[in-house]
């Protein structure tokens, strides 16, 4: 490749990445304009949010003990230096804490509102000139093939996140490269588990939610890092899923190269 063009592709990227993140925007704002799409995605969220609440503070109030259980090898060093790899340990186990329940969260959300959050992204859809060759599908065949699809994506991430975990005791990468792959690998997987709904109503599987993706991964990345990063806010996850699902729509809508602006 010239090297005068690689600047070039990376301000494409870059102009990319900002436009996928400027979808959630948009879904923010269907969100909003639309009083019966907040009231039909709250619950299930507010519900799922709740559970998963208690169990991230449950984490971070035992992080002191699971910070020692998984380094023995500091017991006889100097306080000093026990002191801070059971803190970069903490910190770890915090991330991968937050990676996990996240995208759990997401996944068991998305199962427990199926029927609502279906019933938001055909709306999204409709408004912006419905879904060509849609299939019907039955909602218990369809509940089923949703959460075996998440199950696989939060092994994934389970897979992912043991080495960023084993990483982040690294000086210095692991407090700072590492959070970056970890949004990344976060907002990846999100994409392709909130595009779920619009893809199903294709006939398209998970394998063809991520061959579509990629084949534009700096939007799908810009939509899903932006909705991972609000999703760590405190109560962003419950307020924000249905804009979330939303802004999902028109992102499998522009990955499929079909219209995401109003005639």
């Amino acid at each position: 490749m010239n090297a005068s063009a690689i600047p070039g592709a990376a301000v494409g990227s870059a102009r990319r990445f900002v436009g996928g993140a400027a979808l959630l925007l948009r879904g923010i704002g269907l969100y909003v304009r639309s009083p019966g799409l907040m009231l039909l995605g709250i619950v299930p969220a507010l519900i799922s949010g709740t559970i998963f609440l208690a169990v991230y503070a449950t984490l971070v109030y035992f992080v002191g003990d699971l910070a020692q259980f998984v380094t023995p090898f500091a017991d006889d060093w100097a306080p000093a230096g026990r002191n801070a790899v059971r803190v970069v340990a903490g910190l770890a186990i915090l991330g991968l804490g937050g990676l996990l329940t996240v995208l759990t969260f997401t996944a068991v959300t998305l199962v427990i509102g199926d029927p609502f959050y279906e019933k938001i992204s055909e709306r999204v859809e409709q408004r912006y000139g419905g879904t060509p060759d849609a299939v019907e599908v039955p909602f218990w065949p369809s509940l089923r093939r949703s959460a075996a699809d998440s199950i696989r994506l939060v092994a994934l991430a389970v897979l992912v996140g043991i080495p960023l975990f084993a990483a982040g005791f690294i000086p210095l990468l692991g407090q700072t490269v590492v959070p970056v792959v970890g949004a990344a690998v976060g907002g990846w997987l999100l994409a392709v588990e909130l595009v779920g709904s619009p893809f199903y109503r294709r006939g398209k599987r998970l394998r063809d939610r991520r061959a579509v993706l990629k084949a534009d991964r700096p939007t799908a990345l810009g939509f899903g890092v932006a909705v991972f990063v609000c999703f760590l806010i405190p109560l962003g996850a419950v307020l924000l899923m249905p804009a979330a699902v939303a802004g999902a729509a028109l992102l499998a809508r522009r990955s499929l190269g079909q219209p995401i602006t109003e005639a």
